[in-house]
């Protein structure tokens, strides 16, 4: 089954940009820049949307402006407009459990503590979505973890963080496309 809607998890406003859990925004603003496409605000879905051509694949981008513990209301109501079903959409996220600069793809699976991710399974009423993770490392200890993923990552994390945004950009036509294709940008993105 194709993708047809690409999630980029993240929080809104100007103070969060250029933070690590806006890894999810940094991916969608690239396929969003390459399309040509501009994001615009849709209070209806509780975020910006853009519609792009991906792969011959039509795709709807999605940046919830929620915040990411209520990521799951924008997507959940983005998806049930447009009746895309669980399995369509990829959710893009940052990765604590990652080394930095590491990109995963995975279908399904619990949320590992990422609050975005909990409340997109609790708003869809399932896990079976597919997933690409954007390492960004983790503190070390857990009591840091929310002031580090709220902070910007140092400039050679920046680079490698890009570098693996990059990277699942590349696989992303694949991904789109489903089925085995989805097994091949595992394949080129897992071995690299």
């Amino acid at each position: 089954m194709s993708i047809a809607l690409i999630v980029g998890l993240g929080n809104p406003g100007s103070r969060y940009d250029n933070t690590r859990h806006n890894a999810g925004f940094w991916l969608v603003d690239q396929l969003a820049a390459q399309a040509r496409e501009q994001f615009r605000p849709e209070t209806k879905f509780h975020g910006e949307v853009c519609r792009v051509t991906l792969a011959n694949h039509q795709c709807w981008l999605l940046k919830p402006t929620t915040f990411m513990n209520k990521s799951g209301q924008a997507i959940g109501a983005l998806a049930k407009f447009y009746k895309i079903t669980p399995e369509q959409i990829l959710v893009v996220h940052d990765e604590l459990d990652l080394p930095c600069g590491t990109a995963r793809l995975k279908k399904g699976g619990g949320a590992g503590g990422h609050n975005g991710l909990k409340d997109t399974i609790a708003h869809l009423g399932t896990q079976q979505f597919v997933r690409a993770r954007v390492g960004i490392d983790h503190p070390g200890n857990r009591n840091d973890v929310v002031n580090y993923v709220l902070k910007p990552p140092s400039q050679d994390e920046r680079i490698s963080i890009d570098n693996a945004i990059d990277r699942l950009v590349d696989v992303i036509p694949l991904v789109i496309a489903g089925g085995t294709s989805f097994e091949k940008a595992m394949q080129k993105l897992h071995t690299k």
